[in-house]
């Protein structure tokens, strides 16, 4: 009597291509967070400390998590949505009572003066509205909570209009990455040149917008 075959092994995933391009090498260092047991609270982090004192856009890990593990898009949505609104009140106590020491070196640190004073003049009473938008597109979200601490703009307004913002923002990247994970993550690695075109196009776009609505 012949013997059943073996079953057959899954096949290893074939190794990555080095590569010399230092922004694909971060990419994929990126990448590795997903599958590492500090994913997550990396992500936390990130997006904490940039909504309060340092630019670390937790954005990017946010994709390239849901891009390596479509399944959980929309935890990772979650965990960034809710770790940004939390340090965003980080932030609004340090414009209320460090901006003289913490707040202006921030500020100054990272070359935020000019939008900072722009966003001050305006968002004490068009709390909602401009958090609101400023929390969606990539405007340093920094600059907005700081600013709102140091006019004294009501906390509850900032973190509602900042929520639904943010909400927004996050779960619709989890939708298109758990929608096309796995040909998104295919497309980038393939034209990844392309892709971080597009990425400085469209924050071109946005900061020539910004020059525009902000009034001087």
């Amino acid at each position: 009597m012949a013997e059943a075959p073996a079953p057959l092994l899954p096949a290893a995933a074939a190794p990555l291509a080095p590569t010399r391009n230092p922004l694909k090498r971060l990419y994929r260092w990126i990448l590795g967070w997903a599958n590492h047991p500090w994913g997550t609270w990396a992500l936390a982090g990130f997006a904490f400390i940039d909504s309060s004192v340092f630019p670390i856009p937790p954005l990017f890990l946010q994709v390239a998590m849901s891009l390596e593990r479509p399944r959980r898009a929309y935890w990772y949505a979650t965990v960034n949505m809710v770790a940004s609104v939390l340090g965003a009140i980080l932030g609004y106590l340090i414009g209320m009572f460090l901006y003289d020491t913490l707040g202006r070196l921030v500020i100054e640190t990272f070359g935020y003066e000019k939008g900072y004073e722009n966003m001050k003049s305006i968002i004490n009473n068009n709390t909602f509205a401009i958090a609101l938008v400023w929390s969606f597109i990539p405007f340093p979200y920094k600059v907005i909570n700081i600013a709102a601490g140091a006019v004294g703009a009501p906390l509850g307004t900032l973190l509602i209009a900042s929520t639904i913002g943010r909400s927004a923002r996050f779960f619709a990247l989890a939708e298109i990455c758990r929608r096309w994970g796995a040909a998104g993550k295919d497309f980038i690695d393939r034209r990844f040149n392309w892709v971080l075109f597009g990425v400085g196009a469209l924050v071109l776009s946005v900061i020539v917008l910004m020059k525009v609505v902000i009034p001087k």
